[in-house]
């Protein structure tokens, strides 16, 4: 574990490396989980296991994605085995987890009445901290999120970006191993949104903090996550990194140039291309496994090269006489393949 230390004169934590709170296991284990508020559930069979990085944790409204956070957090009744973290089960052991875990709800965290630094010292407290440490820490973490000066108003004065740093800044307060933030940029601004998720970032990727991202904004995936993790109505449809696309089966490139193109166009659908118009872009589709000769089972995790489509339009150009302005992979939006998966 890494100890974030927040010094007030510095730009940011030093890192520095003890022993986790809460033992050596950083990892979260979700096995067969199904749960249900009353009769029908709302997660069903939810299975995976994460170890420490920044995970998207994506579906539609009234996937599942709040409640799969409140049972990683212990919130709800949970049954023996279902849900694991940091080596503890949560069934019975969820206190002992929770002072491995940050938690930044999408509602509520602000308290009328009390000072930004009062309230982030108080969750302090409530986390098992002693009342001088919790008011150091709460200083430390507010100047690292941005509201070290304005830190004595009372936070229900704050405005929208301003609570939501707040909210940051009493999910960090503990030095938690793992943050849950559930729709962190809601109601921000596009200024106020990129600041929150620059934060959020820095954490995950050189603060050494595992981070999950529960969001419908796409966009803020893309920015923040390596990994993500796509819900449907309780299931778990899919879990992939941010750049898979990368690696499918069928892949399309944008093709530019001049020459023998009747040739060349010929050439393409012998190695059994797909070709559209795109302007003055030929859209080329390959079959990689055709290419290849590999099953998608046989490709496994790594999925396809996008260099052999690469070569084989390379070679196909070259046997043709015809020269090559463009060629390049047609970029895949993790949009396209979210919707695809939500709308299936």
């Amino acid at each position: 574990m890494r100890i974030l230390v927040f010094d007030s004169i510095m730009e940011g934590p030093i890192i520095k490396v003890n022993r986790s709170k809460t033992g050596g296991d950083f990892s979260l284990r979700v096995k067969n989980l199904t749960f249900a508020y009353l009769k029908d559930p709302v997660l069903q069979d939810v299975d995976f296991v994460l170890e420490k990085e920044a995970v998207g944790l994506l579906g539609p409204n009234g996937s599942g994605k709040t409640t799969l956070l409140r049972c990683l957090l212990g919130q709800v009744p949970l049954k023996p085995g279902q849900v694991g973290v940091l080596g503890y089960d949560m069934a019975h052991h969820a206190r002992l987890a929770r002072a491995g875990l940050g938690w930044m709800p999408e509602r509520g965290g602000i308290i009328p009445g009390m000072s930004g630094v009062g309230l982030v010292a108080y969750m302090g407290e409530l986390s098992g901290m002693p009342a001088r440490d919790a008011m150091q820490r709460a200083h430390e973490v507010l100047h690292y999120v941005g509201l070290a000066d304005e830190r004595y108003r009372k936070c229900e004065d704050y405005s929208q970006g301003m609570k939501q740093r707040l909210k940051l800044a009493q999910g960090l307060v503990h030095d938690p191993d793992w943050l849950f933030l559930d729709e962190p940029t809601s109601g921000l601004d596009p200024r106020g949104r990129v600041s929150i998720l620059e934060l959020i970032r820095d954490l995950a990727w050189n603060k050494d903090l595992g981070v999950i991202l529960s969001t419908h904004l796409l966009a803020d995936v893309e920015a923040v996550c390596k990994e993500i993790l796509v819900l449907k109505k309780g299931r778990l449809m899919s879990r992939q990194t941010v750049n898979a696309g990368s690696r499918e089966v069928r892949q399309v490139f944008e093709v530019e140039g001049f020459g023998n193109e009747e040739a060349f166009l010929a050439g393409l659908k012998g190695i059994g291309a797909e070709i559209s118009v795109d302007g003055r872009l030929y859209l080329v589709v390959l079959d990689l496994a055709r290419l290849t000769g590999k099953t998608p089972d046989e490709a496994g995790a790594e999925g396809f090269d996008t260099a052999v489509g690469v070569n084989a339009i390379l070679g196909v150009a070259s046997r043709n006489d015809f020269a090559l302005r463009r060629l390049r992979r047609q970029p895949i939006s993790l949009a396209d393949e979210f919707y695809k998966m939500v709308e299936a």
